[in-house]
């Protein structure tokens, strides 16, 4: 068994600037998008949800071989994993530094295995497909019947994730609101979903499906999505710390760059790149950002609240 990735890597941002190539539609859209999420925003000082929303989920299972074909207890792991992340409800949120409890969030977000399918019948919120495909990529081939995948259910209505193997260098990925609706959702390798089964460290604490779920919600990278090492870039959350560009591994506090000390680079932030058991955080601001956009362009998501 090949020996698998030990520094967190993420194809979001190389999966964005494809599309926008192709299609010159969504860089509009996602204006459209930050001008309504702004817009939101502006409204109070942080757009909070009032009550718990429920997001309706499907797990795809592409497998080409047995061990590819996750558990149902691997995925519902998963799916507890970001019920307690995404509540502020992990037992590691007591890490956090003293300097930044206070702006410790839990989003009022939470995730549920669809119980009903597009058509009404019922349903365990979980496919599976055995395919020819060995490796897949960054080109959404797993999100498509005819390449090898399996189509999205209505991307409007479900958060779609794809569990498949991405290889030996791919954690995985996210659309951001606004994309093609054929692609929209989730991929994450095999050996990064859940906490169980194939989930291998150091990324088994099902944080890569968070991390990318922030994607898929919004979020940014926590040291800006530009070009890269650079102060300047933003995560358009204004109580995140700028930072020179990611962290890997387990960092010490404090991690200090682009003259943010003496607290330095909140790398323990889900949207950093770091090892699973050292992220265990997302910040009022950045829970604001999500809640304006499940509010806005994702309302659709929103089938029934807790």
């Amino acid at each position: 068994m090949a020996e698998h990735i030990k520094l967190r890597h993420c194809g979001t941002m190389e999966v964005y600037n494809k599309q926008v190539e192709t299609f010159p539609e969504y860089r509009r859209a996602q204006a459209e998008i930050e001008n309504e999420v702004a817009t939101l925003l502006e409204s109070k000082r942080f757009f909070r949800l009032s009550t718990p929303v429920v997001i309706d989920v499907v797990v795809h299972v592409l497998y080409h071989t047995e061990e590819e074909n996750i558990s149902d207890a691997q995925i519902l792991s998963q799916i507890e994993v970001l019920n307690r992340d995404f509540r502020s409800r992990n037992e590691d949120v007591s890490r956090v530094p003293e300097v930044w409890q206070p702006l410790v969030a839990d989003t009022n977000i939470e995730f549920r295995l669809a119980e009903q399918d597009s058509a009404g019948l019922e349903t365990t919120g979980i496919t599976r497909t055995n395919t020819t495909v060995q490796v897949f990529g960054t080109d959404d081939a797993m999100k498509a019947t005819a390449s090898g995948g399996i189509d999205p259910w209505p991307t409007n209505r479900f958060l779609n994730i794809w569990v498949c193997n991405l290889g030996e260098s791919l954690l995985g990925y996210a659309q951001f609101p606004g994309g093609p609706a054929e692609t929209d959702g989730v991929v994450v390798d095999y050996r990064a979903f859940g906490t169980t089964g194939t989930a291998r460290a150091p990324f088994n604490y099902g944080r890569t499906t968070t991390h990318e779920i922030g994607h898929y919600l919004n979020l940014s990278h926590i040291f800006g999505d530009g070009r890269g090492n650079s102060c300047s870039d933003t995560d358009y959350v204004n109580d995140t710390p700028n930072q020179l560009g990611p962290n890997y591994q387990k960092p010490t506090f404090p991690s200090i760059s682009c003259n943010n000390g003496p607290n330095g680079d909140m790398f323990m932030n889900y949207m950093d790149y770091v090892d699973d058991d050292s992220m265990f955080m997302f910040t009022e601001g950045q829970a604001a950002r999500m809640n304006a956009t499940i509010s806005g362009p994702r309302a659709g998501l929103i089938q029934r609240t807790s």
